[in-house]
């Protein structure tokens, strides 16, 4: 009698492969790339650094990370025939516009078919620079305005508040951007990395691989999370409701969105870097309520940490966007944008010892029978 067959649902729990690039411990409330702490990246980084670092394995020289950086701005153009899709798609949600013209730029870009480890990381430095370019120019067209060209002297945080918005960000504000994207930069084998290693096992490219990966997270499971708090705490509206929602919403058995996470049963510890710029930036913008309502949800959720119900990391990305006066549509594009180089680093160790992902689900139909007629059923 053969033993029976354990499923792991949602593949929880189950490893199936190696990667030397993030490293999570859930436990104890810890993450790092490259053996690196995530609280000295964020506070002594930038996102520039970070990506060669995902991508290349070790902190770049000075001149390396020059001339990385020099890559990633010359790298800040789009075919005009990506504006012109954007334009027919304007209507689109910002997520959908952003799949359909990576794909385009797969079929317009000759480069992007190319395979191989080489290949994969000058498709990926180009895709993560007119990722955000992408994103701004449709938010740009679909509000009837001309797309803003990308400034070479600025950082590729500072830029895309530029091309977003028109205008030079602050320092802080810049710098507040760059951090968000170090947070949201690589996390191991989430849907959307684990999704690009799949298109990866079949031998596509670099680009069909990154199509995969939007579009996994585009759903509201994976990177809905900063919106939703959005809404929450508009519908708080001052910070002494907080309480009461709280109570509200576990009495009824209903999540509180922000809190709890699939990996981490401590704090999410890219939390607090987004805690400290939501407070600075709240009062940089005259607007310090958001902060406080956020706090006293916190608050009021304490007596669940012990459950494992902890603040995440988009419990304070929304506000911080909502504050800079950017959609709400625009908060999973921007998550996008972060996530560039753990995708790309994703998909080449995927190459690397590459081999076909195909897992297998255990039947339970009917047992064998007949096949009738369709004059007899």
């Amino acid at each position: 009698m053969s033993e029976p067959v354990k499923i792991n649902r949602g593949l929880k729990g189950v490893y199936f492969e190696r990667s030397g690039v993030s490293d999570i411990d859930g436990a104890a409330g810890t993450l790092s790339y490259r053996g690196y702490s995530i609280h000295d990246l964020a506070t002594k980084s930038t996102f520039e650094e970070v990506s060669y670092l995902l991508i290349f394995g070790e902190l770049p020289s000075a001149g390396e990370l020059a001339g990385f950086d020099a890559r990633l701005k010359a790298a800040r153009t789009l075919p005009p025939q990506v504006h012109d899709i954007i334009r027919a798609c304007k209507d689109g949600h910002p997520m959908d516009v952003l799949r359909t013209a990576v794909s385009a730029l797969a079929a317009l870009e000759p480069e992007s078919q190319q395979v191989g480890e080489d290949a994969f990381v000058a498709n990926g430095i180009r895709l993560t620079s007119q990722v955000p370019m992408i994103i701004a120019a449709h938010d740009a067209i679909r509000n009837g305005r001309d797309p803003v060209p990308a400034d070479p002297d600025l950082s590729h945080a500072a830029n895309w508040l530029w091309m977003l918005k028109g205008e030079k960000p602050s320092a802080e504000a810049a710098r507040l951007a760059d951090v968000d994207f170090i947070l949201h930069a690589e996390h191991g084998s989430n849907a959307s990395s684990f999704a690009a290693r799949v298109t990866i096992g079949t031998e596509a490219n670099l680009h069909g691989a990154i199509v995969t990966a939007l579009s996994t997270l585009a759903g509201p499971a994976h990177g809905g999370a900063a919106e939703d708090v959005m809404k929450m705490v508009a519908e708080i509206g001052e910070p002494e409701n907080a309480a009461a929602y709280v109570k509200a919403k576990r009495a009824a058995k209903e999540a509180v969105t922000g809190f709890g996470h699939r990996v981490y049963r401590k704090e999410d510890p890219r939390a607090r870097h987004m805690r400290e710029g939501v407070r600075q930036l709240g009062e940089e913008m005259g607007a310090p309520e958001w902060y406080e309502i956020l706090q006293a949800v916190v608050e009021a959720m304490q007596p669940y940490a012990r459950h494992g119900l902890n603040v995440n990391v988009d419990f304070y990305s929304g506000v911080i966007y909502q504050l800079h006066g950017i959609p709400m549509d625009l908060y999973v594009p921007i998550f996008a944008i972060g996530r560039m180089p753990g995708w790309i680093i994703q998909c080449i160790e995927q190459q690397r010892g590459n081999i076909l992902i195909r897992p297998l689900t255990l039947y339970n139909g009917p047992e064998p029978r007949a096949y009738v007629d369709p004059d007899r059923r």
